[in-house]
């Protein structure tokens, strides 16, 4: 995926106002549109354009756009930072014009997701206006989720100043995590979001959960897995192993002769929602290195002593 220097493509500075991105956009439509410009490649710098546009007019995906860094160049191989959207605060926005199935992949991986899609747009109450919902994507670690705990998280909320100049506000609260709360879920805090006009009520703020990656585990649904090495001789022999899990090590009996990838489950230690899921232990079978003569001696007798051919069914 290329990265996309939607400021290039506007002939902008970064501090553009938004009066400036308005009035650049109306210059090059015009010079690119299909219908009258005679450049041999304009429909496909049109289409550019407009992609550009739907960006940088928007406050809320322009903030998210900055938040990559001036860094990047256009066309080189984009991968997006991890968490890059972490404590990023928005209205909704969504596609709020051209047609987002003729962006590129690379609006796509930055907005094409239900997060910037407005699901929240506020309700009038006589003559005041109740203020919008706002929603930003925070991440925890998975040892919280098992526990419940209270997190400080720093949110930016993007606003555009008297100037027309984008700007971006910060603020910090104390965030309560439930015990159990998986990827995906929301926690819902009243009154938090945008305020209302007159004497109309400030709308909510929703923060979806994300989990940090975990040097051990990995968590599908409510199910957490870990990966185990063990050696030839645990799996053929079995063997008791002493093994990690989110809540403290557990003994764990390896039965004789486990195949690599086994899986060995442990049941309700998964996230522990109202039902709770299971914790898996995957076996990954390491072979010591035969770089000692020592080592290759034993591998020898091993060739010798076992009548093993893992590939008879194959004719081999």
């Amino acid at each position: 995926m290329q990265y996309k220097d939607y400021y290039k493509i506007m002939e902008l500075s970064r501090d553009a106002s938004q009066d400036e991105i308005k009035r650049a956009y109306r210059k090059l439509a015009r010079k690119y549109h299909p219908d009258v410009s005679k450049e041999a490649d304009a429909e496909a710098k049109f289409k550019e354009l407009g992609e550009a546009y739907e960006v940088l007019k928007d406050p809320e995906k322009r903030a998210a756009y900055n938040q990559l860094g001036a860094n990047w160049k256009s066309g080189q191989e984009f991968k997006p930072p991890p968490n890059w959207d972490e404590g990023f605060e928005f209205k909704g926005g969504g596609f709020t014009g051209g047609d987002a199935g003729d962006f590129s992949d690379f609006f796509e991986q930055m907005f094409g997701r239900a997060g910037f899609q407005s699901t929240h747009t506020g309700r009038q109450s006589g003559e005041h206006l109740r203020g919008q919902d706002s929603h930003a994507k925070i991440h925890i670690d998975l040892e919280d989720s098992y526990h419940g705990v209270t997190r400080n998280i720093s949110l930016s909320t993007p606003e555009m100043n008297a100037q027309g100049q984008l700007q971006v506000k910060h603020r910090s609260l104390n965030v309560k995590i439930p015990k159990g709360i998986k990827p995906g879920q929301h926690i819902k805090l009243a009154g938090q979001g945008n305020p209302g006009l007159g004497t109309g009520q400030a709308g909510d703020l929703f923060l979806e959960i994300a989990f940090n990656s975990h040097p051990l585990f990995r968590v599908s649904e409510t199910d957490v897995y870990l990966d185990l090495p063990v050696t030839p001789w645990e799996a053929a022999l079995g063997a008791k192993i002493k093994v990690p899990t989110p809540e403290g090590s557990v003994d764990l009996k390896i039965p004789p002769n486990s195949r690599q990838g086994s899986k060995l489950r442990l049941a309700g230690r998964g996230l522990p929602t109202k039902m709770p899921g299971d914790f898996f232990v995957v076996l990954q079978i390491v072979l010591p290195p035969a770089t000692t003569d020592q080592a290759k001696e034993v591998y020898q007798n091993m060739q010798q002593a076992l009548d093993f051919n893992p590939r008879q069914s194959m004719g081999g």
